[in-house]
C-alpha cells in the first residue's frame, strides 16, 4: 500500500487532508520547515510524521501530494520525479478524492472557513460526513456520504473541483497580488458555477452573486425578501441569535444560533438551506446549530481577568468591521480594542483607506508591522501610512504588549492572517 507523503504538510488545507487520509486508514507522512505552525497540534496528536525537508524523505513506492506554495523546483518533488514517483498537487488531489462522495464545496471572499465548519458540524449529526476545512481541521469518516470542504478561489485553484454542491457565500476583491479587479473575481466564480453538478446555495444579498448563471437550479439566502430563504424577525440575547427562517415567503422554522452578527445569521441561512435541499431534518439542524463550537483563530474567546481576549483571522476590512460588529452585539458595554497586523502588503496598500475605515470602528487600534508573505516579503508602504489614517492609533511591537494592561474590562481583539498569535502570547505572558 502507497504512502502519501506531503511536501508542506503544515499548510492548513494540506494538514487537514492528511488527517482524512489518516483517518481512512491510509498511511500519511509529511514534511515542511522547522518553524512551529498552528496546524501542528492535530497532526502530532493523530501520531502522523512531520519530518524537516529533505530529499531523503522521499523513497520508491510513495505517492507525494504537494502543497501549493511549493515550486516544482523544490528539491523533494525534484527527488519524486527523478523516482518516477506520482506527484500530484494539492488541488488535484482533492478534485479526484471528493469524486467518491457526495460533495459540497463551500467558497467565498469571507465566512467560507465558519460555515464549512458549521455545515460539517450540521451535516454530521445526521449522516456519515467526512471534512476538510481552512483552519486545518480535516476527518475522514470510512462509511462518509458526504463531503464537505472548503474551495479557495486564490489563483482559481477551485477550478480543479467539481462538486454536486456549491454554498457562495460572497464575492469581494481580494488577493489583489493574483486578481486584477472585482470583475477578475466575479469571472473565477462564473467559471466555478458552470462546474456544480446539483446545485448552488448562495448569498442573494451579494449584488455580484445575484449575476451568477449556472446549468443547475440556484437557491437564494438572506435579509432581502426576494431570496427563497429568508431570515426574518432576528432577536438577539447575551446568549446569542435568534431568527425565524421563511421559504419563499412561507414561515418554515425558528432556529437559534450561540453566535452573533449579520455575518453569522447568513452562515446558518447557508446550512439550513442546504440541509433542507438535501431533505435533513430541521430538528437534527436546530440541535446542531446550537452545539458548534466554532472553528479555530474565527472570534476564539479566552477570559483573562477582567478583560477578554479574542483571536480572529479577520485579515480584510470586511472582515474586521464583522469581527468589531459581533464583538459589540456580543459585549455592549465594553471598550474595544483592536491589534492588528495587516498581511501581505499588496493587501495593505490596495484597501489602506479602508482598513482605517473599518479599524476606526475600534475604541483603540494598535498596529503591528506588515506580514509579508511567501510570495512578497517587502513593499512600498509602512505600517506608518496606515497609522496616520486612524487617530489615536499606535504602533505595537512583540516585546511592548504590557500597555494593552491600562485597558481593563475591556475586549481586545488580535486579528491578522500572518503570526499575530504571538502578539497575544506575549501579552498573555506578561499578564502571568
Amino acid at each position: 500500500m502507497t504512502i502519501y507523503h506531503f511536501v508542506g504538510i503544515k499548510g492548513s488545507g494540506m494538514s487537514a487532508l492528511a488527517q482524512i487520509l489518516h483517518d481512512m486508514n491510509y498511511e500519511v507522512q509529511g514534511s515542511d520547515y522547522e518553524k512551529r505552525f498552528f496546524t501542528q497540534k492535530a497532526l502530532e496528536e493523530a501520531g502522523i510524521k512531520i519530518l524537516p525537508f529533505q530529499k531523503e524523505n522521499i523513497e520508491p513506492g510513495m505517492t507525494v501530494i504537494a502543497g501549493n506554495a511549493f515550486p516544482d523546483t523544490h528539491e523533494e518533488i525534484v527527488r519524486a520525479m527523478e523516482l518516477g514517483l506520482p506527484v500530484i498537487r494539492y488541488h488535484r488531489f482533492l478534485g479526484q478524492f471528493m469524486q467518491n462522495f457526495t460533495s459540497v464545496g463551500i467558497t467565498g471572499a469571507h465566512g467560507k472557513t465558519s460555515t464549512t465548519g458549521l455545515l460539517a458540524h450540521v451535516m454530521g449529526g445526521a449522516k456519515p460526513t467526512s471534512y476538510l476545512i481552512g483552519d486545518g481541521t480535516g476527518k475522514g469518516n470510512k462509511d462518509a456520504e458526504f463531503f464537505v470542504f472548503e474551495a479557495c478561489e486564490y489563483r482559481r485553484h477551485f477550478l480543479s473541483y467539481f462538486p454536486d454542491y456549491c454554498i457562495m457565500t460572497n464575492i469581494d476583491f481580494d488577493h489583489p497580488d493574483y486578481f486584477a479587479n472585482i470583475e477578475d473575481v466575479f469571472s473565477a466564480f462564473q467559471e466555478m458555477a458552470v462546474q456544480v453538478k446539483k446545485g448552488i446555495i448562495a448569498c442573494g444579498d451579494d449584488e455580484q452573486l445575484q449575476k451568477i448563471q449556472a446549468k443547475v437550479p440556484v437557491l437564494f439566502y438572506g435579509f432581502g425578501e426576494e431570496n427563497d430563504f429568508q431570515a426574518r424577525n432576528v432577536e438577539t440575547t447575551s446568549e446569542g441569535t435568534t431568527f425565524d427562517v421563511f421559504i419563499r415567503n412561507t414561515f418554515y422554522d425558528t432556529f437559534s444560533i450561540p453566535t452573533f452578527g449579520d455575518h453569522n445569521i447568513l452562515n446558518a441561512l447557508a446550512v439550513i438551506a442546504l440541509c433542507h435541499y438535501e431533505e435533513i431534518d430541521a430538528e437534527i439542524v436546530k440541535e446542531q446549530l446550537l452545539t458548534f463550537k466554532g472553528v479555530k483563530r474565527r472570534f476564539t474567546e479566552k477570559t483573562i481577568g477582567s478583560q477578554i481576549l479574542i483571536d480572529d483571522y479577520a485579515h480584510h476590512p470586511t472582515e474586521i468591521r464583522a469581527t468589531i460588529h459581533s464583538a459589540r452585539q456580543k459585549y455592549p458595554d465594553r471598550k474595544i480594542i483592536a491589534v492588528f497586523q495587516p498581511h501581505t502588503f499588496t493587501r495593505t496598500q490596495t484597501f489602506l483607506n479602508e482598513f482605517a475605515e473599518s479599524l476606526n470602528l475600534a475604541d483603540k487600534s494598535f498596529l503591528c508591522e506588515i506580514f509579508g508573505s511567501a510570495r512578497e516579503n517587502h513593499g512600498q508602504l509602512s505600517i506608518e501610512d496606515l497609522r496616520d489614517l486612524i487617530p489615536n492609533a499606535e504602533i505595537i511591537n512583540e516585546d511592548e504588549t504590557n500597555v494593552l494592561k491600562e485597558y481593563e474590562n475591556s475586549v481586545i481583539i488580535f486579528m491578522g492572517a500572518g503570526d499575530i498569535q504571538k502578539f497575544q502570547s506575549a501579552y498573555e505572558k506578561s499578564l502571568e
